[in-house]
C-alpha cells in the first residue's frame, strides 16, 4: 500500500512540472519569433532606404545629375595691342624749307643753314628758279639728308677759283661754295700743288675740279661721287 501511494504521488507531481516546461518553451519560442521578425523588418527597412544616384556622364561628357561647380569663372586674358613696325618720325620737327620759286643759289643756302645736303639738277628751259624739290617742301626730314633741287634753266657758267697753295680741306670748301665738286686724285690731306681746270678758266655749275694734295702732281684725277 505504501509503495503504491508513493508511485501515484510521483505521477501527480510530474504532470504539473511537465506542463510548466511546455508552457515556458512555447513562450520562449514566441519571444524569439517576435525578435526575429523585428530584426528582419529593420534589416529590410535599411535595405529599402533610397540610394543617392551616382552622376553619370552623357554622350557629350557632361554630368546628368551633378550640380554645376560654384567656383568663380576665371577671366580670359584680353589680347594685347599689336605692335607696329612704322618708323618713328624724324626728331626735331624738321621739314623741307620753302625753296620752290627761289633762285637756286639762295635755295642752296637755305638747305645749308638747316644742315641738309643738296643736289642741283638743271633743266633745258629758262631761268634760275627752283621748280620743285625732292623730298617736297614741307615734308618731314632728318638732318643730313640730301634734297634734290630741280632748276628750270641750264647750269650757268662760272669762273674756276685759284686754290693752289691752300690746305686741301679749305680748297675743297671754296670749290663747293662756287658750285663745283672737288676730286682728289692722290690724297685729301696736305697742301694743293695742282688743280684742273686751271684757275680763272670757265666751267659750269656741277662740274668737277681736281686738286692734288700732299704730293707732287701725278696720276689721273679721281672724282668724288656727286652728292
Amino acid at each position: 500500500m505504501t509503495d503504491g501511494h508513493t508511485g501515484h504521488g510521483s505521477r501527480g507531481d510530474g504532470g504539473p512540472n511537465r506542463l510548466t516546461l511546455v508552457l515556458g518553451g512555447g513562450l520562449a519560442f514566441v519571444l524569439l519569433a517576435a525578435i526575429g521578425a523585428t530584426g528582419g523588418w529593420m534589416l529590410a527597412g535599411a535595405d529599402d532606404s533610397p540610394v543617392t544616384p551616382v552622376a553619370e556622364a552623357t554622350a557629350t561628357g557632361s554630368p546628368t545629375t551633378r550640380e554645376r561647380s560654384t567656383r568663380p569663372a576665371v577671366p580670359r586674358p584680353q589680347p594685347t595691342t599689336p605692335r607696329t613696325t612704322a618708323a618713328p618720325a624724324p626728331s626735331g620737327g624738321l621739314t623741307v624749307p620753302p625753296v620752290v620759286g627761289m633762285d637756286f643759289e639762295k635755295a642752296r643756302e637755305e638747305l645749308r643753314e638747316e644742315r641738309l645736303g643738296w643736289r642741283l639738277v638743271f633743266g633745258s628751259g629758262t631761268g634760275r628758279a627752283v621748280e620743285r624739290a625732292t623730298p617736297a617742301v614741307g615734308e618731314r626730314i632728318s638732318r643730313g639728308r640730301t634734297v634734290t633741287l630741280y632748276v628750270g634753266g641750264p647750269a650757268p657758267t662760272v669762273e674756276v677759283p685759284d686754290v693752289v697753295g691752300e690746305p686741301c680741306s679749305e680748297a675743297a670748301d671754296e670749290l663747293v661754295d662756287d658750285g663745283f665738286y672737288p676730286a682728289y686724285p692722290v690724297s685729301r690731306a696736305g697742301v694743293v700743288s695742282r688743280q684742273e681746270p686751271a684757275a680763272d678758266s670757265t666751267a659750269r655749275w656741277n662740274d668737277r675740279v681736281s686738286i692734288w694734295c700732299g704730293s707732287s702732281p701725278s696720276g689721273t684725277p679721281t672724282a668724288v661721287p656727286t652728292p
